[in-house]
């Protein structure tokens, strides 16, 4: 099995945000963050804290173990 990177978990959160429906004004309001949070994710310069991830993965309606790479995990 190949290690899960940073890298790779960055890439299946922002590709998450980016096909919802949501603006990241309306997804940070959900989350309760700053829109502004939500801009750093999607610009990979920042990741989200566990229980911001968890609640971003409800409202993505994604599970975490897709977004952290989990081998077998669907979207």
């Amino acid at each position: 099995m190949d290690k899960i990177t940073i890298d790779q978990i960055r890439t299946r959160l922002i590709t998450a945000i980016n096909q919802s429906e949501f603006s990241q004004t309306e997804l940070a309001k959900r989350v309760g963050v700053s829109q502004s949070c939500i801009a750093h994710y999607v610009k990979d310069d920042k990741m989200p804290a566990l229980d911001t991830l968890a609640n971003l993965c409800v409202i993505l309606e994604t599970t975490p173990s897709y977004i952290l790479c989990y081998p077998n995990a669907e979207y």
